[in-house]
């Protein structure tokens, strides 16, 4: 074969001249940066719904492409805090934290301060606490007065925690000061502020301060109305009203001649009123100790007045041939009750003894029972039935004593009825 000079063979069409140069305009690529921005938006709405409807999977899946197209800022850190607060809810922690990183890196005022919050709050649950306290003054710097707030509140925390009461106090009181009186206040700010005022005051009444709690209460009910924070202002009255009855009960003046002899009606109620706030507060132990150094005072009518606010409640036995009877034997008993707070229990013991008792006289009349013995073993058995009660003993000796007055002497066993 010979060659031949010309143009050689082709496959196919030429190759196409290169694109002739046209002028361009710099909004162009602005507006290609707008569309793109655009479709991450709505990658990042797709993302959000399906989170709202427990597609988390899914959810992060398209967040973390809105991440990878690069958006702008914004759009960026809206992506990523959309990331973090999903994979928190997938339990994948440490996938959260680094999203928040990314987005409080970005800067953005609407989205890095959001990222903040929930960065620092996921350090503080893991114990983090170095880091939790860097990212709460990073969202200093960065948010508005409802993220300030935040910040503040978290770091109030942080320094408790390292015993800097000092630092402490100045936070908390940034994280409970509100906008001038003509600025509205946020939804985000308000939720703060109210919260703060809880934890505070919850705080300060463990610590024995209830005057510096209900300024906190008062604090946080400033900015809405609060189902905890009005129980909260209760709890400080409760503490005020404990203050007080406790010091006519017990003086801080050493004698009676400095402070001058309280009324014995003004004691008695004290007592009671003392007595009843600290059961109300929980502590029935102290409760009981108020009312028997009531009981045991050595004047005697004070001791009598507080006898009398004791027994108050109790039912007496009607009489009406107007002598004197001894007290029945049952009240030492509601006495104890009373004063140590027990009276359910002793209710529910004698509730208890009764549903026995019956039970065991009841079956033998149900099922027509007619043998002596038998009936008789099973009223036995029915009166032993409160013996080992620690009241049970004085029942038993109640009965033997009214029996010995009515025949004129102990006809008994020394052991009845748990001995013959």
């Amino acid at each position: 074969m010979t060659t031949t000079s010309g143009t050689p063979a082709r496959s196919g069409p030429a190759d196409p001249p290169p694109p002739a140069p046209r002028a361009t305009d710099p909004e162009d690529d602005q507006d290609a940066a707008a569309s793109s921005s655009e479709s991450v938006s709505d990658l990042c709405d797709q993302a959000r719904d399906l989170a709202e409807n427990g597609h988390l999977k899914k959810a992060a899946t398209l967040y973390q492409r809105a991440v990878a197209a690069n958006p702008p800022p914004r759009t960026q850190a809206r992506a990523l805090l959309g990331l973090a607060v999903v994979q928190d809810q997938r339990g994948d922690t440490a996938a959260s934290r680094e999203a928040a990183r990314r987005a409080l890196a970005t800067g953005d005022t609407r989205y890095a301060p959001r990222a903040a919050h929930h960065l620092a709050l996921s350090l503080e649950q893991e114990g983090d606490h170095g880091e939790a306290v860097r990212t709460w003054h990073r969202l200093l710097d960065l948010g508005g007065p409802a993220h300030v707030a935040v910040a503040h509140y978290g770091l109030a925390r942080e320094a408790e925690l390292r015993g800097g009461d000092e630092e402490a106090e100045r936070h908390w009181e940034a994280a409970l000061e509100l906008p001038p009186g003509d600025e509205a206040i946020s939804r985000l700010h308000a939720a703060t502020v109210a919260e703060a005022a809880r934890d505070l005051a919850g705080r300060l009444l463990a610590r024995g301060r209830p005057d510096a709690a209900a300024l906190a209460v008062e604090r946080g009910l400033s900015v809405g109305d609060d189902p905890g924070l009005r129980l909260l202002r209760a709890a400080t009255h409760l503490e005020r009203a404990i203050a007080d009855a406790g010091t006519v009960v017990d003086p801080a003046s050493p004698s009676e001649e400095e402070r001058g002899r309280t009324e014995p009606r003004t004691s008695g109620a004290a007592v009671e009123l003392l007595a009843g706030l600290l059961s109300l507060r929980g502590e029935p132990d102290a409760a009981a100790r108020v009312w028997r150094a009531g009981l045991d005072d050595r004047d005697r009518e004070t001791a009598e007045a507080v006898r009398a606010r004791l027994r108050r409640p109790f039912a007496h036995e009607p009489s009406g041939d107007g002598e004197e009877h001894p007290q029945p034997w049952w009240e030492g008993y509601l006495e104890e009750a009373v004063a140590t707070s027990s009276a359910p229990a002793l209710a529910g013991e004698l509730f208890a003894v009764l549903t026995q008792v019956h039970a065991l006289l009841a079956v033998p009349v149900v099922e027509g029972e007619s043998r002596p013995a038998v009936l008789r073993a099973a009223m036995e058995t029915a009166l032993r039935t409160p013996s080992e009660l620690v009241w049970g003993g004085s029942l038993h000796a109640d009965f033997r004593r009214r029996l010995s007055e009515a025949v004129g002497e102990d006809v008994l066993p020394e052991q009845w009825p748990d001995g013959g």
